[in-house]
Parts: C-alpha cells; structure tokens; sequence
C-alpha cells in the first residue's frame, strides 16, 4: 500500500488504474446492452408461442373428440358383451328348465337361480330397447319353472311318505314300554293293552326319563332336495301352494300312522255308551298312544318340517301345525270326551292316569309346537290338563259322598268285613299309589295349604265317611253283639289296611291308635252284649241259701251250702241251651283276621271256662249224686275249649260240626 500510494505520488503510476475503471464501465455498458437485446428477443417468443397455443387449440380439442369417442366404443363394446352373456345364461336356462326338473333336479334349480339373476340385470337395465319383452319372457319362465317345482316338490314328497308301521313304532320305544308280541299288552290291532290301575310312580319315573328314538320318516338324502324345492318356490311367493302340498301330503299319512296303532276318533256319546272294562282298555290304549304320538310321531313330524323350511321360522311353524292338527284333534278328542263324561268313582284312577300322561308331556308338547301358527294346540293340550285334573277333583269330592250315603241293602249277616269298606280301603290303596300326581293335582288348583296336607285331609275325610256310614249299616242287626263284631270287623280291616301301606305315614301314628282303640271298645262291648247272659247262668247267685248253715240234702235236693239240686240242674240245663245258640249261631259268624279271630276266641274262654270249671266244681256234685247226670253237665271245660274254636268260621246252618 505504501508502495501504490508512494507511487500515485510520484506520478507516473496514476493511468494503469483509470485503464482499468474505464475497461469495467464499457464491461458493464455491454452486459447492459446483451440484456436489453434478450429481453427483447424473449418478448418476441412469447408472443409467438402464444400465436402457436392459438393456433393448436382447435387441434387439441379435437385430439381429446377422438379420444373420447374410442373410449366410448369400448364401454358400448363391453356392455354389449355383458348384455350377450346375459342373453346366453338366459338362453341356457331356458333350455335347461325346458326339460324339466326330473332328470336333473340340481341343474334345474341351477337354471331357475340363473334366470332369476337374468331377470334382476334386465330389470336393472331398463336402457335397452327389447328389455320389457325379454323381463316378461323371462318371468313367464320362471312362472313354468316354479309350477314344475311345485309338482317335482309334490312327487318327491309323496314318493317317501309312508305310514309308519306299529311294530316300527315300538321298536323306537325303550325296552321297559315296549310291548312283546303275544302279551297282553300287544293286541291284534296294533294298539297297546294296558290297565290303567296297574300303577306304580317308579315305573311313571322311568318312562319320563327313557330314551326314545323317534323314527326316521323321510330318508336324510332326500330331505336337502325337498329343502332346495321349497327354497324356490318361497322365493317365487308361492307360500301358500307350498303349504297345502305340504299339509295334504303329510296330514293324511300321519293320521294312517295312528290309525294303524289302533287311535280312533270316539265322540262323547261314543264314550257315555261303552261298557266299563272296554273304556277302561281303551283309556290305557290312549295314554300309550298319547305317549307314541307325542314322543315319536310328531317328534319326528318336527324334524323334517324343520329341515326342509329351515331359514324360515313362521312358514315352519305354521305347516306343522297344519300338519298334526288333526291328528291332535283325533288324540285330545278322545281324551275330552273321558273328562266331560260323566262322573263316577272308578273313572278316578284313569283320569289320574290321563292326567299324569299330560303333565309328563307338557314340557314335549311345549316345545314341539312353539310358534304363534302352533299356539291353538297348545292351548288344547293344556285346556285338556287341567280339565282332567278338574274331573279328577270333583270325582274327589263325589267318592267322599258316595261313601258316605252308600245305602246298599246287601247285608253282611255274618258280621264280616262288607264290600263298600274293602272297596274304600282298596280305593285309598290306590290313591298313595298317586301321590306325586295328585300333588300335582292339588297344585293345579292351590289354595295356599301344603299339597301332603290336603291329601292327609281328603283321605281323613273319606275314611271317616266309611266309619260314619259303617255305623248306619251296623243298626241293621237285631242282635247288639253281632253289630260289634261287625263294626269290630270294618274298623281293624281299616287300621290294618292302613298300617301296611304307606297311608300309615300320612294319617300318622294317633290315628292308627285311636283306631286299634276303637276295635278294642267294639270287642268288648260284643263279649259284654254277647256272654253276659250265659255267664248269669254259671254265677252263684240265687242257688244258696242266705243262711249258709251245714245241714245235710233234704228231700227237695239240697246240700249243705243250701243250693237247690233243682236250680243248679235248672242252671246247667239253660247254660246247655244257651251255649248250644251261641255255637250254632257265632259259628255261623265271621271274624276274617286270623289274629283277631284267635285273640277274640282266648278273650271269650279266658272269660267263661274258669267260671264254668268253678261252677262244675261247686255244684258238680250235687248233680252228679242225682238222676241221669250227663243230662246235665253235658260238657267239660275241653269241650267248651274245643267249640269255641268253631266260632268266627263263617260255616253254614248244614256244616258238620268239626
């Protein structure tokens, strides 16, 4: 720096830098220039290419014309593919249903599925000018498809419905119910025999829990096929044709079904003019048959309405019921007829049988006809139930009545146990045979007491109707002794009857006892009515003197204790005749229990052979000192033994004496 600055100073180096500055202005005057030059020629490009952009534009616009047009060719192109393809399937259905479903059945309901994706595009398609007439070709095809359905648904469905056969049936049944060819139970006809009084609650237990095997009614292969027909005639609308194939095909082979088990239809006039014992077999028939029906039959009824109409519920629904309605009808019509019949004690015990069968199948019968179509059966079931269970009550109620007015002339004149109070007992036997039902059957109509209670009270109320009307029987005989024995007889029949069988548990020990009290008074009272006479004979009183004094026998017979020979011949004369009545005559009477029988005959001996051994003793002699004295002392103390042995045997007047 000093050295330019010393330089500037001294003169001479001052041109080199303005050289320099001079060369940079015209650097800079010529870049100048260069950029207006650009610019300008710049200027000049833009106005061109905006001339060419003008001039283009018509080309471009129709560039993109062209564009768009081929374009559109290949839509119509490919929607005219789409319409031809679908003109083929239509072409190819139309052939296939041309021939009907037999043949093929699944290419047949391929081609139905195929026309009506056709018709759905067409109808979606509403563009094209020949679309209507195609749709209404299509439709009226499917209309001859759908007809030939119905009549191929039809075929298949009557070709596999058949009657099933009784012997079929039991083999479906479990071991313990079914009926053995030659039995009893196994009749002719095809029905089940069975008596209704035959009861036992294990065996009503057994048969809730077994197993049954509801028969196969229409083979599984056929069943998808029958499935698919019905899928497309409800998808054609045709419901209801559906359902009257269906019902009229199946209602009527189920009702062979029964028939052939042996159901008839019986009204109740039917039922008012049989005999007892042939409605009483037919009553155990129909609870068989209501057992058959319900867990087999319509069972498996069930079972291939579900499968074929699977998918929809009310139509379902409502072809069972339209199937079995009728053959329910002909079941509970019988059983109403039995419940509006009318009233009388024997029929208790079927309709506790009637009952029990119902109840045991209302949970069955609730769920196989579910459903609002199945609601009116129902109600029939259950309308059944409780109308049996009501018969059942007032049947009930007319048994206590019955018992307690029964005026029967037939006379016991042997004073044994009488008809009407074996009939009770045997009744009452019966009833605890029912215990669970009739619960059940209390239950149905409670009134706030415990169901053991009330059957404590009722069977109370009945035995205490036999003891009242036995007391009015009783009153018939003339002789007061033979009106114990009697009610002697009745009453230890029912404290017996009661002890052994499970009635003892409900009317409870004090019963029992005040019972056995009861007998106990009655046999008394007949030793008291019976023996108080002859034993007058054996007693002392009136044959001594009221001296006493030793004297020897005078001439009138006496002895010294002052009897007359006279009256004590007198006394063993009378003992004779009265004794030989009452052996005759309570020989004639019956006292059926051996127990009783022996312990009444030790009553009576403990009672009249010591008194007749001291009065032989006593008075013995005085007899035997006189004329003919075996006229008198006709018998020992043995004797006696020995033909109170006969009393209580119910022989007749001719019986030889043992």
């Amino acid at each position: 720096m000093g050295v330019l600055v010393g330089g500037v100073a001294g003169g001479g180096g001052r041109d080199p830098l303005k050289q320099r500055v001079e060369l940079m202005r015209e650097s800079l005057q010529k870049s100048q220039a260069i950029t207006d030059n650009m610019v300008s020629i710049l200027g000049s490009f833009d106005h061109r290419l905006s001339a060419l952009e003008t001039a283009m534009r018509p080309t471009q616009i129709r560039t993109h014309s062209v564009r768009k047009a081929h374009e559109n060719i290949d839509k119509t192109l490919k929607a005219a593919e789409v319409v031809l393809a679908q003109f083929d399937i239509y072409r190819q259905a139309e052939s296939k249903i041309l021939k009907g479903p037999h043949e093929d059945l699944e290419s047949y309901l391929a081609a139905i599925e195929q026309l009506r994706s056709s018709i759905r595009f067409f109808n979606s398609n509403k563009g094209y000018k020949s679309t209507d007439g195609v749709v209404f070709n299509a439709n009226s095809l499917l209309t001859k498809a759908i007809s030939k359905l119905e009549d191929e648904f039809k075929q298949l469905l009557s070709s596999y419905s058949k009657p099933v056969e009784p012997d079929r049936l039991f083999e479906c049944l479990p071991t313990s119910l079914r009926p053995s060819a030659g039995s009893p139970g196994h009749t002719s006809d095809g029905g089940v025999n069975s008596s209704s009084h035959v009861h036992a609650e294990h065996h009503n237990n057994a048969a809730e829990n077994a197993v049954y095997t509801p028969p196969t009614l229409i083979p599984p292969r056929i069943l998808p096929l029958l499935h698919d027909l019905a899928l497309q005639m409800i998808h054609a609308g045709h419901h209801q044709q559906l359902l009257k194939v269906y019902r009229d095909t199946r209602s009527p082979v189920l009702e062979e079904s029964l028939r052939k088990l042996g159901v008839e239809k019986l009204s109740k006039e039917d039922v008012q003019k049989m005999q007892w014992e042939a409605l009483e077999a037919k009553i155990g028939n129909w609870i068989h048959f209501m057992r058959i029906a319900v867990k087999l039959l319509f069972a498996g009824e069930r079972k291939v309405c579900d499968q074929i109409f699977e998918g929809f519920d009310p139509l379902r629904d409502q072809c069972f019921a339209e199937v079995t309605a009728s053959s329910v009808s002909m079941l509970l019509s019988f059983g109403e007829a039995i419940a509006r019949s009318k009233r009388s004690p024997e029929k208790l015990f079927v309709l506790l049988d009637m009952y029990e069968i119902m109840r045991e199948l209302r949970s069955e019968i609730e769920s196989l006809f579910k459903g609002k179509a199945c609601s009116e059966i129902r109600e029939s079931a259950l309308g059944l139930t409780k109308r049996l269970a009501q018969t059942a009550q007032e049947t009930f109620g007319d048994f206590e009545e019955a018992v307690e007015k029964d005026a029967t002339k037939t006379a016991v004149l042997d004073g044994t146990v009488h008809p009407l109070t074996s009939y009770v007992i045997n009744y009452v036997k019966f009833l605890f045979d029912y215990q669970s039902t009739l619960k059940q059957l209390f239950q149905e109509f409670e009134n706030g007491e415990e169901t053991s209670s009330q059957l404590a009270s009722v069977t109370m109320q009945i035995m205490q109707a036999l003891q009242d009307n036995l007391d009015g029987k009783s009153k018939q005989y003339k002789d007061a002794s033979l009106t114990h024995l009697f009610l002697m007889n009745n009453i230890h029949y029912m404290v017996r009857s009661v002890r052994r069988s499970e009635a003892k548990d409900l009317l409870g020990d004090d019963w029992v006892q005040r019972h056995r009290r009861i007998v106990q008074q009655h046999a008394n009272q007949y030793k008291r009515n019976a023996w108080a006479k002859i034993l007058q004979c054996l007693s002392i009183q009136g044959l001594t003197s009221s001296g006493g004094s030793s004297a020897a026998a005078g001439p009138d017979g006496g002895n010294s204790s002052g009897a007359s020979r006279a009256l004590v011949k007198e006394r063993f004369k009378t003992f004779n005749i009265q004794f030989e009545e009452l052996h005759q005559k309570q020989s004639q009477w019956t006292v059926p229990d051996t127990e009783l029988r022996e312990s009444l005959r030790l009553a009576v001996a403990e009672v009249l052979l010591p008194a007749y051994r001291s009065f032989v003793k006593r008075f013995g002699p005085l007899v035997d000192s006189g004329k003919a004295p075996q006229k008198y002392i006709k018998y020992t103390a043995e004797d006696l033994e020995r033909m109170l042995g006969e009393f209580f045997e119910g022989k007749t007047v001719n019986e030889p004496k043992r």
